[in-house]
């Protein structure tokens, strides 16, 4: 494991990335919605966007990190989060209003893309990276506390940069993105070992067929509860928007 701490310090770097390029945008959501003269509805899309694309193709990033390999699909995803986050960098940047909204929504929705191939794929990467089942659960471990990490730090991060520019999280998305990438390609070497059987379209069809007839209503329940949260929060905070402005006007 000792050998190959550079490969886990660079594949770790992409949930840190990928949560810092979501969570730190949740905080400053109402901000956003100000700034753009959007609803909370609208607003919350650019987390639900997001979200909704990055489910949908994990399964399919999976599918081609079996047949191309790890390290094939991780490049080009981060390479395309990176993209998205420029693009809506650039919308907030360049232009205002509904214009904005929209070049901010269509570069959420490339992230979700980018997204689907990065993290997911890190966790049956370092499953072959090793042999040992006790290298393997402690590189995990550090896999998923970079990510708790993202988590924590996201809100104040997102806050703090909001606080210079509103657009500056969404600038810094493909920064960070160009960072990980660097890492990756010039230390995470791709394991000798390799799944035998190749699994064809055909099964892999099946199989996703499968499971969301088994699961997929929990899947769905759990996502829609989701997404209402975020949106009742967004409508709570432009309820208390409109309260302090209203309690501003009075005092003046």
């Amino acid at each position: 494991m000792e050998n190959k701490k550079w490969d886990l310090v660079a594949l770790a770097s992409i949930p840190l990335i990928m949560t810092l390029g979501n969570s730190m945008l949740i905080p400053i959501l109402p901000l956003i919605s100000q700034q753009l003269h959007v609803s909370p509805f609208q607003v919350s899309m650019l987390i639900t966007v997001y979200a909704i694309v990055a489910i949908l193709l994990i399964p399919i990033a999976g599918y081609l990190s079996d047949r191309f390999g790890r390290k094939a699909v991780i490049i080009p995803s981060l390479i395309i989060a990176a993209a998205g986050g420029a693009v809506s960098g650039a919308g907030a940047w360049w232009t205002d209003g509904s214009t904005a909204y929209w070049i901010i929504l269509g570069g959420r929705f490339l992230q979700g893309i980018g997204a689907a191939g990065a993290f997911p794929i890190v966790l049956p990467l370092v499953g072959d990276m090793f042999d040992d089942e006790k290298d393997i659960s402690k590189s995990l471990g550090i896999i998923e506390t970079s990510n708790t990490f993202g988590k924590v730090i996201s809100p104040i991060l997102g806050a703090a940069l909001a606080s210079v520019l509103w657009y500056l999280p969404f600038l810094s998305i493909p920064i960070l993105c160009i960072i990980s990438l660097v890492m990756v390609i010039f230390f995470v070497k791709s394991p000798s070992k390799s799944s035998s059987s190749k699994t064809s379209i055909k099964q892999f069809l099946t199989s996703t067929r499968d499971v969301m007839r088994k699961k997929g209503r929990w899947l769905y329940a759990i996502f829609a509860v989701g997404a209402s949260a975020c949106l009742f929060y967004l409508e709570y905070c432009s309820i208390c928007q409109r309260h302090w402005r209203a309690s501003t006007v009075c005092m003046e």
